[in-house]
């Protein structure tokens, strides 16, 4: 049964700051704001010019983009310069949707052998009947 909140595992050296951008976009898809920054319920503000939140504790991805907090909020502001691929944003949504895996194919194939479960999707329609004995 689903449910509200749906999570995926996300090769985070890779992949954690693009689906940030993907979330933090979110409300600019949607029509409900023209800059991430202007919707009230985003990170970014924390992220960007500094605004604290209690809420809020910073990824070691995100501490990654520069010593200085000030290094930081600028490299990570100049990761909004551009839109997401549309590609991207659908292999978000796919792996969400399905509770799959977000990340390049060896972590997949890392966590598919781990967890011996499937981290992509198949292919659409039911598997072909054998055609064994068939005439």
């Amino acid at each position: 049964m689903g449910g509200w909140y749906k999570a995926s595992l996300i090769h985070s050296e890779s992949y954690l700051l693009i689906c940030h951008r993907y979330i933090e976009l979110n409300p600019v898809r949607a029509g409900m704001a023209t800059h991430p920054g202007e919707y009230r319920w985003s990170s970014y503000g924390a992220n960007t010019p500094g605004l604290s939140s209690t809420l809020l504790s910073a990824h070691d991805e995100y501490m990654r983009l520069g010593s200085m907090s000030a290094e930081r909020q600028s490299v990570y502001r100049e990761l909004f310069r551009h839109h997401l691929d549309p590609g991207v944003i659908d292999n978000i949504r796919d792996a969400l949707n399905h509770e799959l895996v977000v990340g390049n194919s060896r972590f997949m194939e890392e966590i598919e052998a781990m967890a011996n479960r499937r981290t992509r999707l198949g292919k659409p329609g039911r598997p072909r009947k054998s055609t064994a004995g068939e005439y």
